[in-house]
């Protein structure tokens, strides 16, 4: 029996001297009795010398140096278990200074009447080393995730924007092959019957001529001239949408008086008017300096009056006022013609449109899109107001 309690102890005592964590004893004073080669290594101690007798906290930094016995004391007084049997991550203190961390189970044995402590101790080192660069893998791997989700985002927006910039192109290529294709439905219409008045004015003046009878020549010579204006108008709406679309129209602002400009155009419009037709020019206004583009202006109202004139009857008149109060104009031209169709008004400075209600009226449906772009590039207005058969006023307002 005694040979093989022998064999058991020595068993155990090899046990302990060759396992890989440290195990420690003390005893319930808190000094060390043992420490196995594993738990020396793991302090930095050469042998057992350096440490039998110390207290144990000779191996802890602060601020558990200064605890230790009183955590001994209080369990005895108490029986609160804070460490034994429980187990924890403690902090080690090396016998050069520097600390470790290690994992503490603390079992107690009560051995010939006495109680001893036993540690068990694991270290915790290179897992903590591994946390860390798990932590440090894990931080570095979320900032590229962030970076690779900012550029994905990037990246979308930026076909998003070329997505929208590619529709805007089709939709653009879209509406030009329908002006393209309304261009040559208007064209083939508009052209022809002036052309075909021509042709035949032309034909008849040689037979008139040869019977001398000088107001039927007359009658279609004014007949060739007013084709020819109708012509006139055709080409310069389409060279004026082709610059407008081009981008080459620019606004070139400068004073002028706008009482002159207006009387001017007046003058003029009413040697186009039909019979009996009066063109009124009327100015309100403390003063009749403007500053705008004449040019892009003159176009708006000649092509507005032109527009009352050829849509009212003979024996009417036609209003052209204009108002001037702190740098801003309004201009206003009314008619009493045959008005717009209020289900059609919407449509109006649309490119070729035309109201239903013009029947053989000629015209090239360009007119009043290339006054609202005029206007535009003035900084300016353009609205309209009309009834069908009542007439209708288009007023344009500007501020300088």
């Amino acid at each position: 029996m005694k040979s093989l309690a022998m064999q058991r102890e020595k068993l155990l005592i090899a046990i302990i001297e060759n396992a890989i964590d440290g195990i420690i004893t003390i005893d319930d004073k808190g000094l060390i009795e043992n420490i196995n080669p594993a738990g020396l290594e793991l302090f930095g101690y050469s042998g057992r010398e350096d440490l039998l007798g110390k207290n144990v906290s000779v191996l802890m930094p602060e601020p558990d140096k200064h605890r230790h016995d009183s955590y001994l004391a209080n369990y005895e007084h108490t029986g609160e278990k804070k460490i034994i049997g429980i187990g924890r991550e403690v902090t080690g203190k090396k016998r050069d200074g520097t600390t470790f961390p290690f994992r503490l189970g603390v079992s107690e044995i009560k051995f010939s009447d006495r109680r001893i402590y036993t540690g068990f101790i694991h270290d915790l080192s290179r897992q903590k080393e591994d946390e860390i660069k798990i932590k440090s893998y894990t931080e570095e791997l979320e900032i590229k995730v962030k970076d690779r989700t900012q550029e994905l985002i990037r990246s979308i927006n930026e076909l998003e924007t070329a997505k929208e910039h590619m529709s805007a192109l089709f939709q653009k290529e879209r509406e030009l092959n329908q002006l393209k294709t309304r261009f040559v439905s208007m064209a083939s219409h508009e052209f022809r019957t002036p052309l075909s008045s021509i042709q035949l004015s032309a034909s008849l003046i040689d037979k008139y001529v040869a019977k001398h009878d000088s107001s039927s020549v007359e009658k279609h010579t004014t007949k060739i001239k007013n084709s020819i204006n109708n012509l006139t108008t055709i080409l310069n709406d389409f060279l004026s949408l082709e610059k407008l679309e081009a981008g080459k129209v620019e606004a070139k602002l400068s004073w002028f008086d706008m009482i002159a400009f207006s009387e001017e155009i007046t003058e003029e419009m009413q040697l186009m008017s039909k019979q009996n037709q009066l063109i009124v020019y009327e100015h309100k206004g403390t003063t009749a300096q403007v500053l705008l583009d004449q040019n892009l202006l003159k176009n708006c109202i000649i092509n507005l009056i032109s527009n009352a004139i050829k849509y009212s009857g003979e024996d009417t008149m036609i209003q052209f006022n204009s108002i001037i109060n702190d740098h801003e104009l309004i201009i206003d031209i009314k008619d009493n013609g045959i008005g717009i169709p209020a289900s059609e008004i919407n449509n109006l400075f649309e490119p070729f449109f035309r109201a239903h209600n013009t029947g053989d009226i000629p015209g090239t449906g360009l007119g009043l899109n290339i006054v609202k772009r005029y206007v535009g590039l003035m900084n300016g207005t353009c609205t309209c107001e009309s009834e069908q058969n009542l007439g209708t006023t288009f007023k344009l307002h500007f501020k300088f």
